[in-house]
Formats: structure tokens, sequence, C-alpha cells
């Protein structure tokens, strides 16, 4: 008994003082405790890197939506341009398009900032279809892409035609005026003014002292005549001016430097250059509020197919109409002017440079409708239309000049025949990269061919743009003090129906 108490005691005494008998009987647990602190750092690391991917993607999906803001803009409208995606036009969809207003214009329509959107051509002879009025859609197919040009035939119906010719002839047509040769002013029953050098000196004379300073000369630059004293021969008698030690002409002097200017083109170069001759009947048609409701849906049409920004549109000159009689043309031209330090736009005179030498017109593209058909001849030119590169001295072929579409309409690259209803539209200016307008296009050089048989009637709707985007927003704020501070005043009078009358 005494030694089993010995032994159980000694037992005790082991347990009690014999550490590593403990390390087996804890370990368990220990292990245990080490394995729950381990899980529990790898779910915070786990958790840091879900919150710190999860926050990367949340500004990347914000900077996007930034860029795409400020790339396209709320005035941009060219998500919802027609011809930015081929995929669309192919399938055979109709695209969308903003529903034209046809409520007058406000204050803040001007003060919005937009860009200008472009129609892609993608090739020539492709088709895309655009909705421009409802349960009906168009076809729009590319003739060209230097100038970028469309055709969209039945974009006016038979009767839409026919109101806008009858408005034209209620208006009254005048003759249009261009330069014309001597002899042809004999056979023609309009004459065009004709004034000799000494006649054209009395006239800027001013003050009939003898003598031309450049106060007077460039007084003459806003004249609406251009018969007499075209930008061409402005800026070659300024320049001639400056080169006078004194600064002022003599009649003997200005004899000279107005001889130069009358030939500018055979001065720099010997190739053939006709001067622009048209002969035809035009007139003005106001499409603002008060006028015809078809000449108001036309307006808003274009509006809808350039998806251009309604003040744009709207601030435009009016529509002209013009007729075209057996025999009657015009020459290869521009609708538009390069932009010069010396010229200022005409439709932003009210918030133009007065140091200018002359308004020219600035217009970014061409609505062309055909409001006949015609039975021979009257198609409409374009001689280097898609030509690889455009030179000026390809208008000269065999000692002819092409811009001469009396003689050598037959021969230009792309030609238009006249067919009712049908509507060209062309830019006459590239875009500077920066969604505004830049450069003047030199393959939208365009004439009309002599109508052979029939009687044609066309309209032009041109969209005004001043290349300068800070004039053209100085233009539109000045429009929208004035159209608040005088809210009562017919916006007729606030738009460009007395402008580029002679143009």
């Amino acid at each position: 008994m005494e030694a089993a108490q010995e032994y159980l005691k000694e037992q005790n005494e082991f347990d009690d003082n014999d550490e590593p008998s403990s390390l087996p009987y804890n370990s368990p647990f220990r292990s245990t405790r080490l394995h729950i602190q381990r899980s529990n750092v790898c779910s915070r690391a786990y958790f840091v890197v879900v919150m710190v991917f999860f926050h990367v993607y949340i500004l990347n999906v914000i900077a996007l939506l930034l860029y795409v803001h400020y790339n396209n803009g709320p005035g941009d409208l060219v998500s919802g341009d027609g011809g930015s995606s081929a995929a669309d036009s192919d399938s055979g969809k109709s695209l969308p398009h903003p529903a034209p207003s046809s409520r007058e214009l406000h204050v803040e329509d001007y003060s919005q900032s937009f860009s200008l959107p472009r129609i892609e051509g993608i090739r020539v002879g492709h088709v895309q279809r655009v909705s421009l009025v409802p349960d009906k859609t168009h076809e729009m197919k590319t003739l060209s892409l230097k100038p970028l040009l469309f055709e969209i035939p039945g974009f006016l119906s038979e009767e839409e035609c026919r109101v806008v010719v009858q408005l034209a002839q209620l208006k009254g047509l005048m003759d249009s005026q261009a330069t014309a040769s001597s002899q042809e002013q004999e056979e023609s029953n309009q004459p065009l003014l004709s004034l000799s050098t000494e006649e054209v000196f009395s006239l800027l004379d001013l003050n009939q002292d003898g003598l031309l300073q450049k106060q007077e000369i460039v007084s003459h630059s806003h004249s609406q005549d251009g018969t007499w004293l075209s930008p061409d021969n402005l800026r070659q008698i300024l320049t001639g001016l400056e080169s006078c030690p004194t600064g002022m002409l003599t009649l003997g002097d200005f004899r000279h430097v107005y001889d130069v200017s009358q030939h500018p083109g055979q001065e720099k170069s010997g190739k053939l250059h006709s001067q622009f001759k048209q002969r035809s009947k035009h007139t003005w048609l106001f499409q603002g509020p008060g006028s015809h409701h078809v000449l108001r849906t036309l307006r808003n049409r274009v509006t809808s197919l350039t998806r251009l920004p309604s003040a744009l549109v709207e601030l435009s000159e009016p529509l002209q109409v013009i007729r075209y009689e057996h025999g009657d043309f015009s020459n290869s031209h521009y609708d538009s002017s390069p932009s010069n330090s010396e010229t200022t736009c005409a439709h932003t005179r009210l918030a133009g440079n007065t140091s200018a030498l002359t308004e020219v017109p600035c217009r970014y593209l061409t609505v062309l409708f055909y409001l006949t058909s015609v039975e021979e001849g009257g198609e409409v030119t374009f001689p280097v239309a898609d030509n690889r590169t455009y030179e000026e001295q390809a208008l000269v072929q065999d000692g002819v000049d092409l811009t001469d579409t009396q003689e050598t309409c037959s021969r230009g690259n792309l030609r238009i025949k006249p067919t009712a209803g049908t509507v060209l539209l062309w830019y006459n200016h590239l875009s500077d990269g920066r969604g505004w307008m830049g450069e003047l296009d030199e393959y939208s050089l365009h004439g009309d061919c002599p109508v052979r048989r029939g009687v044609k009637w066309v309209a032009n709707s041109w969209i005004n743009v001043d290349p300068d985007y800070q004039q053209q927003a100085r233009y539109q704020r000045v429009v929208a003090q004035r159209h608040q501070a005088k809210s009562g005043m017919d916006y007729q009078s606030l738009s460009h129906s007395d402008l580029h009358q002679d143009l």
C-alpha cells in the first residue's frame, strides 16, 4: 500500500514538473490557434486586393465616361450620324434622326456649344438609309469623296417642288449678275455695268481731290454690286497703294494698278482661266417664322439631314431659287471662299472685323434642290471631282478651260442630271480635324451646263459658318442680345434675308 502511494506521488510530481509532457497534450490546441490566425491574415489581404481592383475599375469607368462626354459634347451629333456607321447602313435599317423643331427661336439657342458633324461617304456608290419624314426612309448615295457629295432622290414631293416654284414666281425673279464679255453684253437684253478706268477712279475718290487714300478704297469694299470692283480687284489695288511711298494713288498710278487688277490670273501665270459667267434669274425666299409652311418644312428637313445645330441653319441665308431657261448656264465656281485675314464672313458682319477689306460668303455646305426635270442639258458638273490630285493646270486641256461650261461641260468628271425632287448635298470645306470648318475644298468646284431643252428650276440652301469659331460665337451672342432686347421685333430683321443678294 505504501509502495503504491509512493508510486502515485512520484507520478504526480512528474506530471507537474515535466514540461515536455505537456507539449504533446497542448499542441493540437496551439496548432489550431495558429491556423486560425493565418487564415485571418489571408482573408484581410484578399479583401484589400479585391477593394483595390474594384476602385480601379470604377475609376476607369468614370474616366471613360468623361472622355466620351468631352469629346462628343452635348451639342455634338456625330454619334447620331447616319453616315458614321457602315454596319448600320449596310444592314438596311433606317438611321434615327432628331425630330426637327417647328418652334420659334429662343435666346438659349444661340449660347449653346456645338460642333460640326459630317456625314461619312464611306466609298463612291455607297448607299445609306436616312429617315427624314415620318413613315418614310430615303436612300442617300455617295457620288464623290472629293468633294464629299451625296444624292438623295425623292427628297421633295411633287407638290413641294410646285409650291416653291410658285412662291418664287410670286416673289419675282431678277437677273443674276456676273461678269460677261463685251460680245455677250451686246447679245444680252440685260447688259452689265461697264466703267472706264477714269470713271472707277472718280467713283473711288470720295473727296474728289485727285488722290486715292486707303480709307476711300476700303469704304467701297462692302458694295454688293460686284460688277466693277471684285475682291480680287480690291486686293490688287490696295497692294499697289501700299507700295507707293506717299500712301496715295494718283490717276496715273491707279491706271497701272487697276489694269493689273483686271487680269490678276494672267499676271501670276500664263494659264487660261475664264472669269466667272452666269446667265439665269433668281430670287430669295425667307424660311423663318411667318413664311410658307413648305419653306419651313424644307428648312427643318435640311437640319435633320445635315445633323447641324438648328441655330446655324436658322441663321443662314434664305433659300435661293434659280430659273435657267434655254441656253442659261453658270461657269464652274466655288460656293464659299477661302479664309483670309483681309476678308470677313458676310453672315457674321454684326460682330465682324470692320477693318476687313471685303465681305465674302462663308458656306460650310450646299444643299441643292432640283425642282424640275430637264429634257436635255442643265446638268450640275464637278469638273475635277475625285481627281487623284488637284492641279489648276489640269483645268486647261488642249487650250480649253474646263471651267467654261458652255464649251466643255461634257468633259467634266462628274455630271448629275436634273430630276425633280432630288437633292444634292456637298461640303464646300474640309474639316479642321477638331470638329470645326477647315480649308476650302478645291474639289468642290462646280457649274451648271447650258439648258438645251426645257426649263430648269433649282433652289440652294447654304449653311453659313465662320471658320473662326470665336467669331461665330460672338455673332451668336450678338444675335441673342438683339433678339432679347427686341423681343417684339420680327425675326426676319435679325436674319439674313437681306444678305447675299448679288453673290
